[in-house]
């Protein structure tokens, strides 16, 4: 017999009825009922019951074995009395009658929180005693489901023919978007690695030397402010990338990943691949975003050349987009009141006008009376609004009535129960301009600069920057960005053309991505890629609002680790090791 058990606590069942066995786990609750004790003994597998009885010494000592200590039980496995089978656990038909036992390791601090009701802890607590948060059935789930996720991912990445390569933890620092986190070096006075944000030049490097498709599960590391759906520190990617390939090859593959990976892991209803493709341009016009939630199916319009002719001063001059609900009319005064509110305080606007379509066509509400027949019945038919229906009206300058019109359409979806919560809806925002104006004036790029410019060199000599396009796009599910991808710029004369328009030199990308400009003067393939986001894929599997709840040690929303007490202080000697002198101020 082994020396711990011999099955673990989600293994017994009828057929072992009789056996003579041995269980380890720990102990999740102990009920004594007058000589009878029985113990619900837990690991990773499950749940058995444990029973002493008739022996008086055992059971007074079984009885005083403090919860949440891990015991060996050495007994007979025997079937239940009916009445006390429990249907809800996998081994509810049998119970271990003990003979023996074993304290492996004896609990012997006051616990800090209840392990069954954990989740109702403040965050900062549970992630202090992680180990102990993750005896929670909940979250070791999550954390089960995510190596489950991650294996089944590689596996079909590996079926569709790439390669899993590693990439370097320890870089070079690189103008990436986010900060990096820095490590000095010790025999290079004053000079510093980088961890990796992403493995963006080691992936496109991999293409130039001849690796024909690659992936891995690459942590990444950026020094960025927490959200919901974005850890402090560092993340994980399914990260690829595929020689002489382009945009549909890459829609291709990753759609029957996503795809397979979704089917695979949830009961939900999964939306047909191919997936929509939308235009950036017009996923902000209808959907105010470039992450829509397709489960939400408000669309929002635009009218600014109508209300051009109507004499309303809070929209003059103003982009004036509206959301026509369907059977809006019936709803009470609550919903219209409430949204305005939602509107000013929340989303800061300056408000929200709101009409109701009546029986006859005319309109009800606080500016209807601006509204001509001749307007109004081009916006209801421009827009497909009907008697019964509501219109709210969202005007504000460009780059503004974008957001805010995307806020008032989630609101809305949330509040009249429009979404549906039992599909997963997919899209790829496709055509994102390769170049935006800032605020100075200046012309810089819009997204990835390494994107390839739709139409190559003679759209970059030829049209007006803020018209060109770029083979750049997002893939989203649920209104959650997965990941940013695109066709990589693998020709040294557009990519110097394409950063000198942003007013760099060849100079500049020579120094700041000198191995990748480098390396593609030696014969570079076309090539394109992607990277999903592992943490955020499996949080919308669990069904989770946080992404800390589907990781195993994550940092808190202040970017410190409670658990192991980072980030901390060092000594002095660390520090003279690797030259740093620290500056408190």
């Amino acid at each position: 017999m082994k020396e711990y058990r011999t099955y673990t606590c989600g293994e017994l069942r009828e057929k072992h009825v009789g056996e003579k066995i041995k269980l380890a786990g720990w102990i999740e609750t102990i009920r004594d009922l007058g000589g009878v004790i029985f113990i619900d003994l837990r690991d990773q597998y499950g749940i058995t019951q444990v029973v002493a009885s008739g022996n008086e010494k055992l059971v007074d000592e079984v009885s005083r074995i403090p919860i949440e200590s891990t015991v060996s039980f050495e007994g007979t496995v025997r079937l239940r009395d009916e009445e006390t089978v429990n249907r809800n656990i996998e081994t509810g038909t049998v119970e271990l009658f003990i003979e023996s036992y074993e304290i492996l390791g004896k609990r012997t601090k006051m616990l800090p929180f209840d392990i069954q009701s954990s989740r109702d802890v403040r965050e900062d607590l549970r992630l202090q005693y992680r180990y102990l948060d993750l005896r929670n059935p909940k979250c070791r789930d999550n954390i089960i489901l995510r190596a489950k996720v991650i294996q089944f991912l590689r596996n079909e990445m590996i079926k569709r023919g790439f390669l899993e390569v590693q990439t370097p933890i320890l870089t070079s620092s690189s103008p990436e978007g986010a900060r990096d986190y820095l490590v000095p070096s010790r025999i290079y006075p004053g000079k510093f690695y980088a961890l990796p944000q992403a493995p963006q030049q080691f992936k496109q490097l991999l293409m130039v030397s001849g690796i024909d498709k690659y992936f891995q599960i690459a942590p990444c590391f950026r020094d960025e402010d927490a959200r919901a759906d974005r850890s402090p520190g560092e993340f994980y990617q399914l990260d690829m990338e595929m020689a002489f390939a382009n945009q549909e090859d890459v829609f291709s593959v990753m759609e029957e990943v996503l795809y397979n990976t979704f089917k695979e892991f949830s009961d939900k209803k999964i939306a047909e691949y191919p997936f929509p493709r939308i235009p950036y341009k017009e996923a902000l016009l209808k959907y105010g975003t470039d992450k829509p939630d397709l489960r939400n199916p408000l669309i929002i319009q635009d009218v600014t050349d109508i209300f051009e002719r109507v004499d309303l001063k809070v929209f003059k001059n103003k982009i004036v987009r509206i959301i026509s609900v369907k059977d809006g009319a019936l709803q009470t005064r609550t919903l219209f009141e409430g949204m305005t509110d939602y509107a000013i305080n929340e989303c800061k606007a300056k408000g929200l006008a709101w009409l109701k379509v009546n029986e006859d066509r005319t309109l009800q509400g606080p500016i209807a009376k601006f509204i001509g027949d001749k307007e109004r019945e081009e916006m209801l038919t421009r827009t497909n609004t009907n008697a019964g229906d509501a219109i709210f009206f969202i005007a504000e300058h460009e780059g503004i009535v974008e957001k805010l019109a995307g806020e008032i359409r989630a609101e809305l979806g949330r509040r009249l129960g429009l979404i549906d919560e039992n599909v997963f809806k997919f899209c790829w925002i496709v055509d994102f301009p390769m170049y935006e104006r800032v605020d100075n004036g200046k012309i810089e790029f819009g997204h990835n600069p390494f994107s390839m410019p739709q139409g190559g060199l003679e759209a970059l000599n030829t049209k007006n920057p803020l018209d060109i396009l770029a083979y750049q796009y997002d893939i989203v599910c649920n209104g959650i960005e997965l990941s940013s991808g695109a066709v990589r710029n693998h020709d040294p004369e557009i990519m110097i053309k394409a950063f000198e328009i942003a007013g760099y030199s060849k100079e500049v990308i020579d120094k700041k991505f000198s191995a990748l400009f480098n390396a593609f003067q030696y014969g570079a393939p076309p090539h394109a890629g992607i990277a999903p986001g592992v943490d955020r894929m499996i949080m919308l599997l669990t069904g989770e609002e946080s992404i800390r709840e589907v990781c195993a040690f994550p940092m808190n929303s202040k970017a410190q680790d409670l658990l192991m007490g980072a980030p901390g202080e060092v000594t002095k000697k660390q520090l003279d090791e690797i030259h740093i002198k620290v500056d408190k101020k």
